[in-house]
């Protein structure tokens, strides 16, 4: 299984995108500034945008689907059980988990941004797809949402998972590590060896790795590791 960016261009006006490279099963991650394209690959690759030039070739994926930064984009349902419902989902196992049982008779959009970004991802991440886009899972998200959020995409032990975001402070277990810099696509490879190539790295693991420190990843527990080792 696996998503092949072939020279892929996409041009809006005076601004390009250039992407190239293979993506395979496991966890991804494609950092950059606000404004560097990191939507807009998502949309290529969920096949959602034409790209300008290029080829873009999926083999094995049967499956996909793409989680927008704002989660109003996906709504269907005219209440909150009934959005569930929407996804095949049982409304009184997906709200329990996300404790948003009694308000399941409320209006999607009656919800606060983070409670519409819970219920939205609870059910992208109850489905199972050959190739999940997520791009900014983590916005409008509290600290302990993001850490939740984090341990079940690092439970994904099939498919191609691929998170787009400029998140700083918490991440899931990624396996393969990508950045946008000048309007193109670099693979920065797998981890925890391309950590030290990382542009867009947080301060915090730049000082890690400045300080001699070699970390296995990049979760929060991974972290804590790396401060706490001697």
């Amino acid at each position: 299984m696996r998503l092949q960016l072939n020279a892929a261009h996409a041009n809006r006006g005076e601004w390009s995108l250039a992407a190239e490279g293979t993506f395979g099963e496991g966890v991804h991650l494609v950092s950059g500034d606000v404004g560097s394209g990191k939507s807009t690959l998502a949309l290529m690759m969920a096949g959602l945008l034409s790209h300008s030039d290029g080829t873009i070739v999926r083999e094995g994926i049967r499956s996909s689907m793409i989680s927008l930064q704002f989660p109003e984009y996906h709504l269907t349902g005219s209440t909150v059980a009934e959005e569930c419902r929407s996804w095949g989902l049982n409304p009184e196992t997906i709200l329990s988990e996300i404790m948003l049982l009694d308000k399941q008779h409320r209006a999607p959009l009656t919800l606060s941004r983070g409670e519409l970004k819970r219920l939205h991802l609870a059910c992208v991440l109850a489905k199972k797809y050959d190739l999940l886009l997520l791009d900014e899972p983590f916005s409008s998200l509290d600290a302990r949402e993001k850490e939740r959020i984090c341990r079940l995409i690092s439970q994904r032990t099939s498919g191609i998972t691929v998170l787009f975001t400029h998140e700083q402070t918490i991440f899931p277990l990624v396996d393969h590590l990508w950045e946008i810099e000048q309007n193109v696509l670099i693979e920065r490879g797998e981890l925890p060896d391309a950590l030290s190539h990382w542009s867009h790295a947080p301060v915090l693991i730049q000082k890690l790795i400045a300080s001699g420190k070699r970390l296995k990843n990049i979760s929060p527990s991974d972290l804590q590791e790396a401060v706490c080792r001697t």
